[in-house]
């Protein structure tokens, strides 16, 4: 794991050294020089906030499945240290938070592994409905965001008709190779059908648009500090562009989107804001910094800091309680 996540960050800055190149050292030295800093603490504030909000969508998910043995500190040790894993290839490390929740607090990782993909889900569907906000001043988006929504859409109502889905892991269960998996699979299918219930779901997309969009408004204080007037248009073409490209670079399943997210942002910056290569360049990579790579960050430092505690000799006691506590509160014997 080290390795790959080593590589994916070696892999990203390859990607902004070739942005530079693409829009001159030079150049890109002479914009940076009239950002107005005054901004960055704004622009870090409202990332803050998107994270945030991420982690309370974490935590609720986590009270919604009756993970009762994890205080709301320790919840928020095990979110914000596997941020750094955002740096995996289609995101697939972000399921180390899943195993270090199992094995902390004993549940299985079959149960709580789901809370990931829901997070991701309902992530998708937030930010294809952030990306409508500027399909007016870019309707050629129409098409992409569209069959997004579309698919996000088809695979929560697939969880939730339950007698097709049970049908499903019922056959699944006959299969060679997947009988020995079909009760892990029963049981991380009755955690996503609580996760996508209506309420669970429309709580969790509120959540996704308020802090999906403080992002969008960082990646508008991006552009403030590069001089262009503020004005609602803008705002909402910021948003777009943040929510387009990131569900671009969802799709590209690179690590961390990088290069996909880039390119889409770089290019709809141009068309749409900067009207200069150069500037249009520098507002993507300015972007990225301040959320995507602060974020990587912040989470190799807690993850640091934590490293003992994730990683030790602990869980053992927990598991009991929390098994316990989970036929208690199911009414299983």
């Amino acid at each position: 794991m080290k390795r790959k996540i080593g590589l994916s960050l070696l892999f990203g800055f390859m990607v902004i050294l070739i942005l530079l190149f693409l829009a001159d050292v030079r150049k890109v030295a002479m914009t940076l020089r009239t950002f107005q800093w005054i901004y960055a603490p704004l622009i870090i504030g409202f990332t803050l906030l998107n994270y945030g909000l991420r982690f309370v969508k974490w935590h609720y998910y986590v009270r919604l499945l009756h993970i009762r043995n994890i205080s709301v500190i320790n919840s928020a040790r095990v979110y914000f240290s596997a941020f750094f894993m955002v740096m995996t290839p289609g995101k697939l490390g972000e399921f180390f938070k899943a195993y270090l929740l199992s094995r902390i607090t004993g549940t299985p990782v079959a149960v709580t592994a789901p809370m990931v993909v829901a997070e991701r889900i309902t992530d998708g569907v937030s930010m294809t409905l952030l990306a409508m906000l500027g399909l007016i001043t870019y309707p050629q988006a129409s098409l992409g965001v569209g069959l997004s929504f579309l698919a996000l859409v088809a695979f929560i109502a697939l969880i939730q008709v339950r007698p097709l889905a049970l049908r499903l892991l019922s056959f699944g269960e006959r299969l060679p190779g997947v009988r020995g998996f079909s009760h892990a699979f029963y049981e991380a299918y009755q955690s996503a059908y609580r996760l996508f219930r209506w309420d669970a779901l429309l709580v969790a997309t509120v959540l996704g648009l308020i802090s999906w969009g403080s992002e969008g408004v960082a990646f508008y204080l991006v552009w403030r500090g590069l001089g262009i007037p503020g004005s609602l248009t803008l705002l909402s073409q910021a948003v777009f562009i943040m929510a387009f490209g990131i569900i671009v670079g969802a799709v590209s399943a690179l690590p961390g989107g990088v290069g996909a997210a880039e390119s889409s942002m770089a290019g709809l910056s141009f068309l749409l804001i900067a009207h200069e290569e150069t500037t249009a360049i520098v507002g993507t990579l300015l972007g990225r910094i301040f959320t995507l790579w602060f974020g990587v960050l912040l989470g190799l430092f807690i993850f640091t800091l934590n490293r003992r505690w994730l990683l030790g000799d602990v869980g053992i006691d927990a598991a009991e309680v929390s098994f316990a506590q989970q036929a208690e509160e199911e009414g299983k014997p």
